[in-house]
């Protein structure tokens, strides 16, 4: 077949798709005009120079708003049986590409699919568009939190579980693969395409899959008490760098745990909005506390000879957009010629110096996180692009010195292939689901290409 006659058929399956999810889902859940089409084509992919680069890089023929759970099932039967590849999104906040539909077809956005189905002791059952804004208010409601809030708090359950994978709670709670997630109805890409229900860690394939693995309908997902909340604000003077990461390493320790620990070089702290808690020039120490927990804290950075510039009872929320990849997005937005790279290490507090000789005009943030080996600081390391090859080395270089690596700029999977294939083969036999996003995996008896 010719690549014309392809392109014909593949319009023509695209048209026949847009009539019969307009004659289930209603007219006005379907769109295949050019600014709904662009919009749910775009995520934060622009983050990265080396993505934004190849961008545009795909583009909805047709975009799907199903109003709940059971009509993103049908949506999701409908395009396999006109055989269009499909990619789910949420807000579209992703920072690498996740939501962009790289071989065209269908985009399903599930804002609508918004409703909090149930909320019960330790957890909250959401269909897959409901925001964290919601979340949380629905479980404050009864008394109880949830468990991991990402930076972003408008984004969504379903593209979060499916795109993210830490945020504010990560520090007692670890990421989204390690028991914060009880159940998903994930709908696979089948004439069928009926839900099914996945529990414990059977839900770890759907986990940070981009949807390769199914359709994400509906999350049950963990819940903690309720707790009195507290921001506090502290800074460092700044040549006095070994004082500030020794407060933050005992603020991680604190009894109850904080929810949120954060800490910023100078060079980060420049690029922020400006706020007397956050002074220019000196290291910023944060952190979401217990208020039984504000004094011991304090005493903490005094003792060092740091200075307490904030307690605020109404700060989280701040301190939630001052952490991880909402870092990212700040700093960009001020100095758009860095770039970053996803980072641990001990290293990178330890020796700060031998990794700045390794890119340029490197400036550092962290945030606590629970890892496989216990309560850590990761964070950001943002430096001054110059090209895809300096970069790529200077990863390389990184990892030599000890630095754990996880490069944002590729939308390809890197994260567990041993799992995700197998359940991508089980719900996405056809390889509908966003392709491009799994990469292809080798005959390991073949030659090498």
């Amino acid at each position: 077949m010719s690549d014309v006659t392809s392109a014909v058929g593949r319009r023509r399956d695209v048209i026949g798709l847009e009539r019969v999810l307009a004659g289930a889902l209603g007219a006005d859940a379907v769109s295949v005009e050019a600014a709904a089409r662009a919009a749910a084509s775009r995520d934060w992919a622009d983050m990265s120079p080396i993505l934004a680069a190849r961008l545009p890089a795909g583009l909805a023929d047709v975009v799907a708003y199903p109003g709940n759970a059971r009509e993103l099932a049908v949506a999701v039967g409908f395009a396999h049986a006109h055989r269009v590849p499909v990619t789910t999104r949420g807000k579209g906040t992703g920072n690498y590409g996740q939501a962009i539909p790289l071989q065209d077809g269908l985009v399903i956005d599930t804002t609508r699919c918004s409703a909090i189905i149930e909320v019960g002791p330790g957890w909250i059952h959401a269909e897959a568009g409901a925001t964290f804004v919601a979340l949380e208010a629905a479980a404050r409601a009864s008394g109880q939190e949830m468990a991991i809030i990402p930076s972003t708090v408008g984004s969504t359950i379903g593209g979060f579980l499916a795109g993210g994978a830490g945020g504010t709670g990560s520090i007692e709670n670890g990421a989204t693969w390690d028991g914060y997630v009880h159940a998903l109805d994930v709908v696979p890409c089948t004439d069928e395409a009926t839900p099914v229900r996945v529990e414990g860690g059977a839900t770890r394939p759907m986990i940070h899959a981009y949807g390769t693995t199914g359709v994400i309908a509906t999350a049950t997902v963990a819940l903690r008490p309720r707790r009195d909340w507290t921001a506090i604000l502290a800074s460092f003077d700044g040549s006095d760098r070994a004082a500030a990461v020794g407060v933050g390493r005992a603020w991680l320790g604190l009894d109850p745990v904080p929810r949120l620990v954060s800490l910023d070089e100078p060079g980060i702290v420049a690029t922020y909005p400006a706020d007397p808690a956050l002074p220019v020039g000196r290291y910023s120490l944060r952190a979401i506390v217990d208020a039984s927990s504000v004094q011991a804290a304090s005493a903490e950075v005094i003792e060092a000879g740091g200075r307490v510039e904030s307690v605020r009872p109404t700060g989280p929320a701040l301190l939630t957009s001052l952490s991880f990849n909402h870092t990212t997005h700040r700093v960009r937005k001020a100095r758009p010629e860095m770039c970053h790279l996803q980072v641990a290490g001990d290293v990178l507090l330890d020796d700060p110096d031998v990794v700045r000789d390794v890119l340029p005009d490197t400036i550092l943030h962290f945030d606590g996180f629970r890892g496989p080996d216990g309560v850590m600081f990761g964070g950001m390391h943002m430096s001054r692009f110059t090209t895809a090859q300096a970069l790529t080395a200077g990863i390389e270089q990184l990892r030599s010195l000890g630095v754990v690596v996880d490069s944002p700029h590729t939308w390809e999977l890197s994260h567990a292939l041993d799992v995700i294939r197998p359940a991508a083969a089980r719900f996405d036999p056809d390889g509908l689901l966003n392709p491009g996003k799994l990469p292809v995996a080798l005959d390991p008896t073949s030659p090498l290409p």
